[in-house]
């Protein structure tokens, strides 16, 4: 089961994923036109872009050991991803749900809606 975060409760999730020894990511899987409309900024955390229809062919990129929490518009695609990575052998995989809307809402009203 991937487990569900809000953006207002990502730096417990950070906290206590590093705890585990590896360190956490943030893993934006928009498109690249919707970062150039709204992005978060990595403020304590690695940030991560890799487009949700690129990411079979990137996943190399990622390190299994690592903790990741998925991040997309509205919180649908970043599951998926999430659920294909969890597929793929990563431990410990989380959703933000809401997406970056919610981060707009929840954790930074700098960046835009849309």
């Amino acid at each position: 089961m991937i487990e569900q975060i809000r953006p207002s409760e990502l730096a417990g999730w950070l906290e206590q994923a590093a705890a585990s020894g590896a360190a956490p990511l943030v893993l934006d899987v928009r498109e690249s036109w919707e970062l150039e409309v709204a992005s978060v900024k990595a403020d304590g955390f690695e940030l991560v872009t890799i487009p949700m229809s690129e990411m079979p062919g990137r996943l190399a990129e990622l390190d299994t050991s690592r903790p990741v929490a998925c991040l997309c518009h509205h919180g649908a695609r970043s599951q998926r991803v999430a659920s294909f990575l969890q597929q793929q052998g990563f431990d410990r995989i989380a959703n933000i749900a809401g997406g970056i809307d919610a981060w707009s809402l929840e954790r930074d009203a700098s960046v835009p809606r849309y």
